[in-house]
């Protein structure tokens, strides 16, 4: 009987722990993201040939997807390595948005829609709801800015004036930015996405 009570213990030990690695990782996202407001940077979509694996636009340039690569890369994750090499051994449960017939290490991860495929794939979906408390630091979330334009950032450990919502970290054209604007637009994908 000692036995089976030590081993619950221990489970129990092993759960808590697994669980405090992951709010520090999601904690460590979330800074991430905010060192990022503090680099200038210019909103530009142009395609970029990029190095392989590790491979970034200009630090002077980006859009939104390349906020949240450039966070998942501060804490040693490779968005661009990751997609491109699911997108190689899965292309057709990917988007056709662009005509593609084969895939390319230098945009395909830096797409809204690839990135939400990805999320997916990976049982990192969380459910999309109205409530405010349901977006924690570290959570990806995707929107629909109307006639077809996507849109990502993410969810930061810094509070609304108010108090109710956690703030966005993103790049919407004018830089990466920290604001306030979880609920402005329709929310088409929710993740929370750790390797």
């Amino acid at each position: 009987m000692m036995k089976k009570y030590l081993f619950i213990a221990l489970v129990g030990i092993a759960i808590q722990a697994k669980v405090f690695a992951q709010t520090i990782f999601y904690q460590r996202l979330s800074d991430a993201a905010i060192a990022l407001t503090s680099q200038q940077v210019t909103y530009d979509p142009s395609y970029f040939k990029l190095t392989y694996p590790n491979g970034d636009v200009p630090a002077n340039k980006g859009v939104c997807t390349d906020v949240v690569i450039r966070a998942y890369r501060k804490l040693g994750i490779d968005l661009q390595k990751l997609v491109h090499e699911d997108m190689q051994a899965n292309f057709s449960k990917y988007p056709k948005n662009w005509g593609l017939k084969h895939t390319d290490k230098n945009i395909d991860h830096r797409r809204v829609p690839n990135l939400m495929t990805f999320f997916t794939r990976k049982g990192a979906s969380k459910p999309i709801t109205t409530k405010a408390a349901d977006y924690l630091p570290g959570d990806i979330v995707c929107w629909n800015l109307g006639g077809g334009i996507t849109h990502i950032g993410l969810v930061v450990n810094k509070k609304s004036t108010d108090g109710k919502r956690n703030l966005i970290v993103h790049n919407i054209g004018s830089g990466q930015l920290l604001e306030d604007c979880l609920f402005n637009f329709r929310i088409i994908g929710h993740y929370r996405f750790q390797l």
